[in-house]
């Protein structure tokens, strides 16, 4: 994500993300009240809380300000389950490259939390074992750790050279990711399972969609991604950006549905999972207009492309998408947004 606070910042083009967040709050609310274990807790012991994909934290610090609210209020109703309220620890965890200084240096000033930074990748152990009460991830489980090997092998069936996304290519492209995406959430799974104390709670917010169109051989349904792409080629045919670029080019991101995700949930055996709500996604009342997608779409990749393709070609590509958003009848208008987001409450199973 792009980080610091200008106007290409993801901190000024999350509003999509905060939709979702809001959508799903009471949700969450409901949840931590009948179903975290606070029982054998001493308010001595601090409740340390961990959310994996954090960012700059604008839509996180509301996040953790409600968790640690909900469970308040928990303990304030059921007297005689704690003492008192416990300190609060919240961990910030997102990928090495993450802007953490532009996180501290927002950090709510009233906050009622200890913090910290955790940089990692989220398949990957981060934390000590049975350290963490309550994990959550928003908008974040669907990046990649890395681009599947297949999707960049030139002898592979699942090459995608011409496309920059699983989206309108061969079959096995799209069977390449997907494999990858429950590699990825296995790993996570995992790693969660040992940090996580029995009876704790995790909430994964995950962007998806409806169901697979899949006719023929090819995953055919288009996306701004796609877009995006078509943009690119557009600045190869006029010299601007080399062909071989773009072949060795892919998003790292991958939108699942929701009888696929429960699949991937329900074979790991530590977790049990305590509710799986579709919610309608945000992005219908928060990226009104093509100079909001574009923000929006611009602050969640200009890293990768500037990583890939250099600098120069920025302003130029998202001059072009915006045009391109604005004279298209299907992706400009909110009604055609067909994505969801799924939101699962866990828990951490006794050993």
């Amino acid at each position: 994500m792009n980080g610091g606070q200008g106007l290409n910042s993801y901190a000024n083009n999350s509003t999509y993300q905060r939709g979702g967040f809001e959508a799903v709050k009471p949700i969450m609310e409901e949840e931590i009240a009948t179903k975290l274990d606070l029982k054998n807790r001493s308010s001595k012991t601090p409740f340390r809380i961990a959310d994996f994909g954090c960012s700059t934290g604008l839509n996180s610090f509301p996040a953790m300000q409600t968790i640690i609210q909900a469970i308040e209020k928990k303990i304030d109703t059921q007297k005689g389950l704690l003492s008192g309220p416990p300190d609060f620890q919240v961990f910030f965890v997102d990928q090495l490259v993450n802007d953490f200084a532009s996180l501290f240096r927002l950090l709510p000033p009233e906050r009622n939390y200890y913090s910290a930074a955790v940089p990692g990748s989220f398949q990957d152990r981060l934390l000590p074992n049975a350290s963490i009460d309550f994990a959550y991830s928003s908008c974040a489980l669907n990046w990649f750790s890395k681009i599947p090997a297949a999707v960049e092998d030139r002898s592979s069936p699942a090459w995608n050279g011409g496309r920059v996304h699983y989206t309108g290519a061969r079959r096995e492209v799209f069977e390449a990711y997907a494999k990858h995406f429950a590699n990825d959430i296995r790993l996570f799974l995992e790693a969660r399972a040992r940090e996580v104390v029995a009876g704790g709670l995790m909430a994964l917010l995950v962007p998806a969609v409806p169901t697979f169109e899949i006719p023929d051989n090819s995953f055919a349904t288009p996306t701004e991604l796609d877009l995006v792409g078509s943009c690119l080629v557009d600045m190869a045919k006029k010299g601007k950006i080399k062909k071989e670029k773009i072949d060795s080019f892919n998003f790292p991101m991958y939108l699942t549905i929701p009888q696929e995700f429960q699949t991937i949930l329900e074979r790991n055996p530590k977790f049990s999972i305590e509710r799986f709500e579709i919610i309608d996604s945000p992005g219908k009342s928060t990226l009104a207009g093509a100079n909001a997608r574009a923000g929006f779409m611009r602050a969640i990749l200009e890293v990768l492309l500037i990583n890939h393709f250099g600098g120069e070609i920025i302003d130029e590509l998202f001059d072009r998408y915006t045009k391109k958003l604005a004279s298209s009848p299907v992706f400009i208008d909110p009604n055609n947004d067909k994505s969801i987001l799924i939101l699962v409450i866990l828990k951490r199973k006794p050993e």
